[in-house]
C-alpha cells in the first residue's frame, strides 16, 4: 500500500522553527535561569544511580516547599483511589514527590545526554507495530500520558523512531530556546498546540505524532466521562479529531523506570479497544481506560500535582478541590 500523497513539505510548514541563540539571552534578567540550567547541566553528567538518589532527596524538599501542589496531589489520590486507606495514599504521595524530584534531573538527561548514553539505559518492546504501520502506508497517532519521566520518554522514543509532537511555548524566552532544542534532540519537529491541520497533515504523510490527552484542558472540545472513581472527568475529544481525521493507526506508548538503576523500559502497544470507535464520547472513555491501565502499573510516577478534575460539567457544581 502506498502512502498518502499529501506533500511532506506542506506538513513541515506547520512545524515550529527552532529558536536561535540571541545575545539578548545574556541580559541580567536571565542570569537566574542560566544558573539553574548550568547546575542542572553539570548534574546531568553524574552517574545515573547518583542522580536518582539526589532526585529523591530533592523530592523530599519539594514536599516541604510546595504545600499547594501537595494539597492538589493528595486530593487527586483521594478522588482516584477512595478504596485505599489514608496511610496507603499518603505513602503514595511521598513516593510521588520523590519522583517529582527525579523528574527534574531526568530533564537534564533528556536534553543533554549523548545518544550512546541514552541507548545504554533503554529497552524497547513493540517496535514491530511501528514497522507494520509504515508498511501499510499509515501515520502513527501515538498516545502517551503525563508520567513524570515524560521528557526521557520523548527523547528515548525518538531514538527508536523520530517523531513529531505538539508544542506550547514557554513564557521565558531562554527556557523556550533550551527546551525546544532539547526536545528536538532525537525527534523531528514540533507543531503548535492548536494547529490541528498541521498535526493531521503530518499524520497523513506517514509521520509518528505524539499526543497527550490525559489532562483537564477546559470545556472546549471536552466530554465528561469516568476516570477511576471520578464519574465526570473533563476529557478532550482531540483523540477523535486526530485518530479519525487522518490516515493513521492509534498506538499507546508508556515508559517505566526499571529497579536497580537499570534504566527504562519503553513499551509500544495497541489500545485495548479500537480507537477511533466512531463516537467521540466512547473514544474519551476508552482513552481514560488506557490511562488507568498505565497508572495502575506505577501510580506513584504519575503527574498528580495537576488539577485533573478542575472543570465540572456544570459551572454551578462545587469544585473537587475545595
Amino acid at each position: 500500500m502506498t502512502k498518502p500523497t499529501t506533500d511532506k513539505t506542506n506538513a513541515a510548514e506547520h512545524s515550529v522553527e527552532l529558536p536561535r541563540f540571541r545575545a539578548y539571552f545574556l541580559h541580567p534578567k536571565f542570569w537566574g535561569t542560566w544558573l539553574m540550567v548550568g547546575v542542572l547541566y553539570l548534574i546531568s553528567w553524574l552517574p545515573f544511580r547518583l542522580q536518582l538518589w539526589m532526585g529523591k532527596g530533592l523530592g523530599k524538599l519539594l514536599f516541604k516547599l510546595m504545600p499547594k501542589r501537595v494539597k492538589v496531589a493528595r486530593r487527586n489520590l483521594e478522588l482516584v483511589f477512595p478504596e485505599r486507606s489514608a496511610a496507603e495514599r499518603e505513602q503514595m504521595l511521598h513516593e510521588n514527590f520523590a519522583n517529582n524530584g527525579i523528574a527534574l534531573f531526568e530533564t537534564g538527561m533528556a536534553w543533554w545526554w549523548p545518544n550512546w548514553r541514552m541507548k545504554r539505559k533503554l529497552a524497547v518492546e513493540g517496535t514491530e507495530l511501528l514497522d507494520q504501520a509504515d508498511a501499510e502506508g499509515k501515520g502513527v497517532f501515538l498516545v502517551l500520558f503525563h508520567f513524570l519521566s515524560l521528557e526521557v520518554h520523548a527523547r528515548m522514543f525518538g531514538l527508536v523512531r523520530p517523531a513529531v509532537g505538539l508544542y506550547r511555548p514557554h513564557n521565558n524566552a531562554l527556557m523556550e530556546y533550551l527546551q525546544t532544542k532539547g526536545r528536538n534532540r532525537s525527534n523531528k519537529y514540533m507543531i503548535r498546540k492548536k494547529d490541528v491541520r498541521g498535526m493531521l497533515n503530518a499524520l497523513n504523510t506517514g509521520e509518528v505524532c505524539g499526543y497527550l490527552p490525559d489532562q483537564d484542558y477546559g470545556r472546549n472540545r471536552s466530554v465528561y466521562v469516568p476516570f477511576f472513581a471520578v464519574p465526570d472527568a473533563a476529557t478532550t475529544t482531540g483523540t477523535t479529531i486526530f485518530a479519525a481525521g487522518a490516515n493513521c493507526k492509534t498506538l499507546i506508548t508508556t515508559i517505566e523506570r526499571l529497579p536497580g538503576a537499570k534504566g527504562y523500559k519503553l513499551r509500544i502497544m495497541p489500545p485495548q479497544q479500537p480507537i477511533p470507535s466512531g463516537d467521540e464520547t466512547e473514544d474519551a472513555r476508552r482513552i481514560n481506560k488506557e490511562v488507568e491501565r498505565a497508572v495502575n502499573q506505577c501510580p506513584e510516577a504519575y503527574m498528580w500535582v495537576h488539577r485533573r478534575f478542575k472543570t465540572r460539567p456544570d459551572e454551578s457544581m462545587p469544585s473537587y478541590y475545595k
